[in-house]
Parts: C-alpha cells; structure tokens; sequence
C-alpha cells in the first residue's frame, strides 16, 4: 500500500457528541444487528446524533440509533428504524461503567460506528456535559483554527 487512506470502514459519527460532551474514557462495543440492518449500514443509511446509551440488567443498549431500511428490504421483515440495539461489552467493563454513570453528570454516549473484522462496532464514550461557556470556548477555538488555516492557504499562493 503506498497510500493510507481515512478510515474506510467508517459507517457514522456523532460530531455532536463532541461537542455537547468532554469524553472521559472510550469503549468499543459490538453492536447486535438484524439482516436488514446490516444492509443499511453498508449503503450508508444511518443517523447517530440523536443516539444515546442506557443501562439495563447489567446490559447496555443503544437507543435512538436511527437505521432507515432500504427499499429492497424483504417482505417477510418489518424494520423497525429507531429499534433499541444490544451493545456487548466484557462484564467487568460494563460494572465499571455502572458505578461511574450513577456518578452525577456522566452519561454514556456513541461517538462513531465502524466495520471491524467484518462486523459491526460501536465506539462509546463515557462522557460529562459541557456547560454553555465550554460550548462557545470550542466555537471560538475551532474559528480561530479556521482562521489560521486560511492565513496559512493564502501565505503559500
């Protein structure tokens, strides 16, 4: 290979979650998926944004994942676009981000889905809201990046 090319097994991210949260620890999850599913991933049918992760029994689930069916699906299936979606994750994992969720302010968000090996992962982050002054601090830094890098064009014409 002589060049690397981004990432393509990249199926969604969460630009959002980035910046409506600090993330304080990452986890790649394995996501169960039904047939259809997984053939609207691979055409790019799919909406994180709105997504979020609970815990229930000691299992996390990824709820408001958006998957809208393509038009070939089987008659035999009816896809259901929001349906909560089974994470896995190692047991010991999972307890420890029970205690730290119960903590005050920290939340479990999906920060990207991607092809691993053939199938479906999830990257999840244990995550803390920013306040709106950390909100406008990230605006600021991100124009001030753009800022440069125009300097930056406009010096190398």
């Amino acid at each position: 290979m002589a060049t690397k090319k981004e990432s393509p097994s990249r199926i969604a991210d969460n630009k959002k979650a980035a910046f409506n949260y600090f993330f304080e620890e990452r986890y790649e999850a394995g996501v169960v998926l039904q047939g259809w599913e997984v053939k609207a991933l691979r055409a790019g049918k799919v909406q994180l944004t709105d997504g979020y992760v609970v815990i229930r029994d000691g299992e996390l689930f990824l709820i408001g994942c958006q998957i809208n069916p393509l038009k070939t699906a089987s008659t035999h299936v009816s896809p259901d676009s929001v349906r909560t979606k089974k994470l896995l994750l190692h047991k010991d994992e999972i307890r420890r981000l029970v205690g730290k969720v119960e903590q005050k302010g920290y939340t479990l968000v999906p920060i990207q889905l991607y092809w691993k090996e053939g199938k479906v992962k999830a990257e999840i982050a244990l995550a803390k809201g920013k306040a709106e002054h950390d909100k406008r601090d990230t605006i600021k830094d991100r124009e001030g990046k753009r800022e440069v890098e125009r300097a930056m064009k406009e010096r190398h014409r």
